[in-house]
C-alpha cells in the first residue's frame, strides 16, 4: 500500500478535512487545502479519495475495522480485557448500562463509518460526470465496497441506522440498513456491468482487493442478514472461492489490531480455546481453527494470545473468508421457505472437513452425518459460523439471527454515540439491552 500512500500525500489533508460527525454541518474547509473541485472534478483526485477511504476503514486503533472486530469481540464473550486501564473495553467486556453514549469506541466507530459513506457518496456521484468510463466504474466499485461496509457495520450494531449523511438526518430500520448496503452493491455491479474497470484503476489503488468477487460477497452476506435468502444464496454462488480479496498491510501501514493489541499484549486477547461457545456448541479441541486464530504463551499471562489474521504487521486480513461464503450457503438452504437440509448439510460439511482453505483456516474434522432437523443444523452452522469467522466482527449478529440468549452476550444493541445525540433530534431512544 505505501507506493500508493505517497503518490497521494498532498491530498492527504483532503480527508482531515471531512470527519463525519452525522448531527452536525458536514462542510470543514482548509484553506491550504486543494477544493473539493479539484479533487473531485479528476481521476487523480478521486484516486486519492477512494485510497483515502480505505486508510480510513483499516489504519489504527481509530479505523471502522479495530473497532469492529473488539467491540464485537468483547460483547461476544471472543476477547477479554487485558488492562483494566482501556476504560472502552472495559465497559464493553462489562455490558449491559455499564455500556452507554459515552463509550470511546462506539463514538469513533460511529464516527468512521459515517466518514466513509459521506467521502464514498462524493466519489460515486462524481465518478459519474468523468469521460473515461472505465475508470469511472473502478470508483464507483471501489467507493462503493467501502460504503456497503460501512452501512453493514453500522446496522450490525445499532438498531436504526442514518438514512444518510447530513444535518438532522432521520433513521431507518437496522434491516433496511442492510437493504441500503444492497442497494450500494447493485449500482456498482451495473456500473461495472456498463464499462468494465479498467486496468489503470487497478493500478493505481492498493493491492488486495478483489473487486468483484468482494461485490458479491457482501451482496450475499448482507442478503443473509436482512432475511433475502434466495438472494444470498445466488450471490453467494456467483463468488469464486479461489479467490483472495484482502486488506494488505506493511512495515509502514500497519495491520490495526496487531499493531495496538497483539504486538503489546496490553488491550485485549482472545478468551480460550472455547472461542466464547458456549456449551455445547464449543469447538473440538483438535478443530485445526484454534491453532489458526490462537497460540499459547507458557510463561506469561494471559496463556491464550492472537494469531490468526492479526498475528503480524503486514498479515492481510480478509474482506470476507471462502468459508463465510459456505456457510451462507448452507444457512440460505437451512432457512428456505421450504428448508433443504440435505443441501445445508453438504454445505456445513464442506466447512467442517475442509483441509485446502486459501487461508489456511482448515477444521479438518469429521463430516456430520445427520441432523434431526432444521433447530439442529442452524445450531451447527452457528457453531461453525462463530469458529470458522473467529474476530470478523460478525458473531454479534449471528447471535441475535440465531436467537442466542442474552446470558451469551453482553449487550443486544449499542447505544447512540451522545455525540450524535446532542446534535441530532432525531436520534432514536438507546435499546433497553
Amino acid at each position: 500500500m505505501k507506493n500508493i500512500l505517497i503518490r497521494f500525500t498532498l491530498l492527504g489533508a483532503i480527508f482531515s478535512t471531512a470527519v463525519v460527525q452525522t448531527g452536525c454541518k458536514k462542510d470543514f474547509v482548509n484553506p491550504n487545502a486543494a477544493t473539493d473541485e479539484q479533487v473531485f472534478s479528476t481521476p487523480k483526485g478521486l484516486t486519492g479519495v477512494v485510497v483515502g477511504l480505505q486508510r480510513v476503514y483499516t489504519l489504527g486503533r481509530g479505523s471502522t475495522l479495530y473497532n469492529l472486530i473488539n467491540i464485537n469481540g468483547l460483547t461476544t464473550n471472543e476477547l477479554i480485557v487485558v488492562n483494566p486501564g482501556n476504560t472502552a473495553e472495559v465497559q464493553l467486556a462489562a455490558g449491559g448500562t455499564t455500556v452507554d453514549g459515552n463509550n470511546t469506541m462506539l463514538t469513533t466507530f460511529w464516527t468512521s463509518c459515517n466518514k466513509v459513506i459521506y467521502d464514498a457518496n462524493k466519489v460515486i456521484a462524481s465518478a459519474t460526470g468523468l469521460a473515461d468510463k472505465n475508470y469511472a466504474s473502478g470508483l464507483i466499485a471501489y467507493a462503493s465496497i467501502f460504503k456497503a461496509l460501512s452501512i453493514g457495520d453500522m446496522a450490525q450494531f445499532w438498531e436504526k441506522v442514518p438514512a444518510t449523511t447530513g444535518t438532522n438526518v432521520t433513521f431507518i430500520d437496522r434491516i433496511d440498513g442492510f437493504k441500503q448496503a444492497i442497494t450500494v452493491i447493485d449500482n456498482a455491479l451495473a456500473a461495472i456491468s456498463a464499462n468494465a474497470i479498467s486496468s489503470a484503476f487497478t493500478a493505481n489503488v492498493p493491492a488486495g482487493i478483489d473487486i468483484l468477487n468482494t461485490l458479491y460477497a457482501l451482496k450475499a452476506r448482507y442478503s443473509l442478514f436482512a432475511g433475502l435468502y434466495a438472494q444470498a444464496l445466488t450471490n453467494a454462488n456467483l463468488v469464486d472461492l479461489t479467490k483472495k480479496s484482502t486488506f494488505n498491510f506493511d512495515a509502514l501501514s500497519l495491520n490495526p489490531v496487531f499493531e495496538t493489541a497483539t504486538s503489546t499484549n496490553n488491550v485485549v486477547q482472545p478468551k480460550d480455546s472455547t472461542l466464547g461457545l458456549a456449551t455445547p456448541l464449543q469447538p473440538a479441541l483438535n478443530d485445526g481453527r484454534i491453532l489458526f486464530y490462537t497460540s499459547i504463551n507458557p510463561t506469561i499471562l494471559p496463556r491464550y494470545r492472537i494469531n490468526g489474521f492479526c498475528n503480524a504487521a503486514g498479515t492481510a486480513f480478509p474482506v470476507y473468508l471462502p468459508g463465510e461464503i459456505t456457510l451462507i450457503k448452507a444457512e440460505a438452504y437451512a432457512r428456505a421457505g421450504t428448508p433443504d437440509l440435505v443441501n445445508g448439510l453438504i454445505e456445513l460439511n464442506k466447512v467442517v472437513t475442509k483441509t485446502t482453505d486459501p487461508f489456511g483456516v482448515n477444521a479438518n474434522q469429521p463430516a456430520i452425518v445427520s441432523v434431526s432437523g432444521q433447530a439442529e443444523l442452524l445450531d451447527q452452522i452457528y457453531r461453525h459460523r462463530s469458529i470458522e469467522l473467529f474476530m470478523s466482527g460478525l458473531k454479534l449478529e449471528d447471535m441475535r439471527r440465531f436467537n442466542r440468549p442474552n446470558s451469551e452476550k453482553k449487550r443486544n444493541l449499542m447505544p447512540y454515540p451522545l455525540r450524535e445525540r446532542d446534535n441530532n433530534p432525531n436520534t432514536p431512544p438507546d435499546p433497553v439491552f
